[in-house]
């Protein structure tokens, strides 16, 4: 027979608990994010005299950028929450950083 290792939280931990409160913010803030940085990707200027195409991308590309610092903050300002969440909550931020900052300095 096997024995089978069961992993068990100890008492008081919260862990659990806390992931589920903390997740319902961060998935709102990163769908958010995930969103000004679709909306930055897909508007495309009509021309070079399209201001307002090129407003509307810094704008979304800005945003995208604010929301994803804010999940980050979020995340990794108390140690709770960064030992509860994990790594993984991380890196949609990043990656959503990332492509908001290129699309914003490649402009159009």
């Amino acid at each position: 027979m096997s024995d089978h290792l069961a992993i068990t939280s100890a008492p008081g931990d919260d862990s659990g608990c806390l992931r589920r409160i903390m997740a319902v913010p961060l998935t709102i803030l990163y769908a958010l994010a995930a969103f000004c940085c679709c909306t930055a990707l897909i508007t495309r200027p009509s021309g070079s005299w399209d201001q307002d195409a090129y407003g509307a991308i810094a704008l979304m590309s800005f945003l995208a950028l604010a929301l994803s610092a804010l999940g980050l903050l979020v995340t990794v300002a108390s140690p709770t929450v960064r030992r509860a969440m994990g790594p993984w909550w991380l890196a949609p931020p990043l990656v959503i950083s990332v492509v908001a900052a290129m699309r914003w300095a490649l402009g159009g």
